[in-house]
């Protein structure tokens, strides 16, 4: 008797703890749920200093444009939410990039997480909702790591599984599922019309 009580109360204890931990999984990856990230590099730097170059700054005002016409299985991907790289004393790269976007689309920029610390954004990302579509501009260094922690193999969509030196007009896409798993990437294309003499960005092979 005693035996079988010992039994049925670590049984109980096992169903409970299942159940716990499906819980906080399906309350991460809810937050994910048929949301879509965008993930792309800060725009063009300059000779020297912390800020974007002239050609740097048309791309940022061309990404609101390119986000107004950006479409999936022909539903708008206007973005809810933005996330950039803190600023360093290095570079403030990343949050100018989106800076016109945010004024045009009404958004604040998190910036909160310094480039190094992806897994925090991606933690952040997973533990509550943020909208269906997100934006995040990052250091194109940390980019590969930053896609593996939201669950891509960046090989899937880099040459090497790096992001090349002198590429900026990219886009990874994240799509996700209802139950919040990943369940496509793809590398686009922007293409946007720069000043200058950067040619249009084409996919590596």
């Amino acid at each position: 008797m005693k035996f079988k009580r010992l039994f049925c109360g670590l049984l109980a204890l096992a169903i409970a703890t299942t159940t716990f931990a499906q819980t906080i999984t399906t309350e991460k990856c809810g937050a994910l749920s048929n949301a879509v990230i965008l993930v792309i590099r800060h725009a063009e730097k300059p000779e020297s200093g912390c800020g974007l170059s002239a050609e740097g700054e048309a791309r940022a005002k061309a990404h609101v444009h390119y986000f107004e016409n950006l479409k999936l299985s022909g539903q708008p991907l206007k973005p809810d939410y933005l996330f950039a790289a803190a600023d360093s004393k290095e570079s403030r790269r990343s949050r100018l990039t989106l800076e016109p976007a945010a004024k045009a689309f009404g958004l604040t920029i998190d910036s909160r997480f310094k480039n190094k610390n992806f897994q925090e954004l991606a933690d952040e990302i997973r533990s509550k909702p943020h909208g269906k579509v997100m934006v995040i501009s990052w250091h194109h260094g940390e980019i590969p790591e930053l896609l593996r922690a939201l669950g891509a193999k960046p090989k899937q969509v880099l040459p090497k599984s790096k992001w090349p030196e002198a590429e900026y007009g990219w886009v990874m896409e994240l799509r996700y599922d209802a139950d919040g798993q990943l369940s496509e990437i793809q590398r686009l294309i922007e293409n946007l019309p720069l000043t200058g003499n950067h040619a249009p960005a084409s996919a590596a092979p």
